[in-house]
């Protein structure tokens, strides 16, 4: 595990103000961004994805995956009971095999903050909660960090806001960038996931440009998907990310993290991810610190195909917990 790095005294790292002077000065920073290659990045990715991990370290890269796991309810129908059965399941997710990793954190709307932070406190997993009008991220400013404050209030040691897609596509980078800050000044130490919603930007340009629009105005993560648009995390659009927060380290010296989220439901999966983490990032973001997956269903089968590599069968679906 990696040691967390100091927090920001200021969102804007000093390298960088003149680049958010004002509106026309972002604007020609993010559109001066170099341009992605669709054709380059998906065959990249395609490639990095028919690797394979050899059996001795199998098990390893799948307790890692374990660790890096965001365990996620954001439905309309989440009770206090679900989130604490969830919250048993995040500290101890297989009972049968004490070794198992914990997860990362749990991740859930902010009413049920206080509910998971009464279940996790003291354990190590983080509790996550979603904010500024999340999915959808259309509300004022003064709701957004209401909703950002209740969380923090609650007991919520990250929080995941989604921006204004339909100010970044209009070209309102100034009104992005300004939320996003006015966000994290608002939580203070509480680490900040910037939601993208990379399934509406449409572009791998704009999945770029919105990544380091976020960082440059101090995310602690840069994060796909709120997992309630199709197509929400993808192989290509995290190696743009990847790329992003490999870039912004060579210039500020700052790690940004990663977090893909929705769609991510099987070990194969996942383990895809951890190859295109290491040649794209960097083999220092493959830590929980520094990368996460955003899932509801993937803990189930990472839990199957561990007992696979621990007992050399495989014991199906009725061998884990249903959430």
């Amino acid at each position: 595990m990696t040691t967390a790095p100091p927090q920001r005294r200021d969102p804007v790292h000093p390298d960088l103000r003149d680049a958010v002077a004002d509106e026309s000065s972002l604007r020609r920073f993010l559109h001066g961004l170099p341009g992605v290659d669709p054709v380059g990045v998906e065959s990249r990715a395609a490639g990095l994805a028919t690797r394979s991990i050899k059996a001795a370290s199998k098990l390893r890269a799948i307790d890692l995956a374990i660790s890096m796991v965001d365990l996620t309810t954001l439905e309309g129908s989440d009770t206090p009971g679900k989130v604490r059965t969830l919250a048993a399941k995040a500290r101890r997710p297989d009972p049968a095999q004490p070794d198992t990793p914990a997860v990362a954190a749990v991740c859930v709307y902010p009413d049920m903050v206080a509910v998971a932070a009464g279940e996790l406190r003291g354990t190590g997993v983080g509790i996550a909660s979603v904010a500024t009008a999340f999915p959808s991220g259309r509300s004022s400013l003064a709701v957004k960090l209401a909703d950002t404050r209740l969380a923090i209030d609650s007991g919520a040691t990250e929080v995941d806001m989604v921006i204004d897609r339909g100010a970044f596509l209009a070209g309102q980078y100034g009104k992005v960038f300004d939320e996003i800050r006015a966000i994290k000044q608002a939580c203070g130490a509480t680490r900040l996931k910037v939601i993208l919603e990379t399934g509406e930007l449409a572009t791998y340009d704009n999945v770029r440009r919105a990544s380091w629009l976020a960082m440059l105005a101090g995310g602690d993560f840069i994060k796909t998907s709120t997992g309630k648009i199709a197509p929400a995390a993808t192989l290509p659009v995290i190696h743009v990310m990847l790329q992003a927060v490999h870039d912004w380290f060579a210039r500020t010296g700052e790690r940004v993290a990663v977090k893909p989220a929705g769609g991510i439901r099987n070990t194969k999966d996942a383990l895809r991810y951890l190859v295109a983490v290491r040649e794209v990032a960097g083999p220092e973001w493959l830590d929980p610190y520094l990368f996460r997956f955003g899932a509801s269903s993937l803990l189930n089968d990472l839990l199957m195909q561990r007992q696979t590599q621990l007992q050399g069968h495989y014991s199906g679906p009725d061998y884990v917990t249903v959430d």
